[in-house]
């Protein structure tokens, strides 16, 4: 596994450090290997990624979808996810044993085999394009699947240990949910998802580079090149102060190219200005006490900006 080194000039260099010497399994019940699988699939981030799913279908239909399609549509979105995810920790489960954030993770905490955890994700991928496409349309499944390999082989294997921007391009596998959704009522990718795409793919950076500023010594012992540890703290927050604004950008292009009501016009007015408000004070003040309030804030604002586009649809509606 690689390490980042910083010498006392601020060189950052590169050196290997061992792999862990063991991933024997230790004993458990039934229950708590069930356990260890669900957790396998970060079902925190799935939460997230949801929350994404159904007002893009809202927004889309122009009402409620009916709700077999919400209930197929979600199902196939979360085993998707799922299945991402635990592919990712069993790629990860190196730099998972060095950072203390991640070590209660099933693998580092030797509760599931490795190559088990693999062919559970890669089941559970395969589980989705099939459910998805029998249940809700070809597009939608192909969305899922394609978020998928993207997650894996372009941001996990490609970009996360090679490159400071890795979140940037790994943000478009976050993304897709609001691609899914839209595709799952339409059967198509108009250029309003395309925007709504583009909010999430804004939204990510300023929120992933929040939380990498609390964590930021343990992804520099994993080795992982996060913005903070390449380039530091005032350079990370000027990118975040960047983004937030182009996030906004996209956010009025969305009322203008979706016909949002003012509902949703005032909301994304007064969360954007509360999201560039915090990355304006991160930016002055780089404290982790701040980047945690940050990253906190980030995901009550992507609920709320998508819920009030929900909102926005199901009034006008009735």
């Amino acid at each position: 596994m690689k390490q980042l080194v910083t010498d006392s000039s601020g060189a950052v260099s590169v050196e290997e450090t061992p792999r862990p010497a063991t991933e024997a399994v230790v004993d458990a019940t039934f229950w708590e290997r069930l356990a260890a699988y669900v957790s396998l699939t970060k079902p925190r981030i799935i939460e997230l990624l949801l929350v994404t799913t159904v007002p893009s279908m809202i927004v889309a239909a122009r009402g409620f979808p009916r709700m077999s399609l919400v209930l197929w549509t979600l199902l196939g979105g979360t085993l998707s996810a799922g299945g991402a995810n635990a592919i990712n920790c069993f790629i990860d489960r190196d730099i998972d044993e060095v950072m203390p954030r991640t070590r209660k993770r099933p693998l580092p905490q030797h509760r599931i085999k490795p190559f088990n955890a693999l062919v559970f994700g890669v089941v559970l991928g395969v589980i989705a394009f099939f459910q998805l496409w029998a249940t809700v349309n070809l597009t939608a499944a192909a969305l899922a699947l394609a978020a998928l390999l993207f997650y894996v082989f372009v941001y996990t294997i490609g970009m996360k240990r090679s490159t400071p921007q890795n979140i940037v391009i790994g943000g478009a596998a976050g993304a897709a949910p609001a691609l899914v959704g839209w595709a799952a009522v339409t059967g198509t990718i108009d250029l309003p998802a395309i925007v709504l795409f583009g909010i999430i793919f804004y939204w990510t950076p300023p929120h992933f580079w929040a939380l990498s500023m609390r964590y930021e010594k343990d992804y520099a012992a994993a080795g992982v090149p996060m913005m903070p540890v390449v380039y530091g703290r005032e350079e990370t927050t000027r990118h975040m102060v960047l983004y937030c604004l182009l996030l906004t950008a996209v956010c009025l292009a969305f009322f203008s190219v979706a016909q949002m009501g003012v509902i949703y016009l005032a909301s994304a007015i007064v969360l954007n200005a509360l999201f560039t408000g915090w990355a304006i004070r991160l930016h002055r003040n780089p404290s982790t006490r701040r980047a945690w309030g940050m990253f906190r804030f980030s995901i009550y604002y992507l609920a709320l900006l998508f819920l009030a586009m929900a909102v926005d649809q199901l009034v006008t509606t009735f």
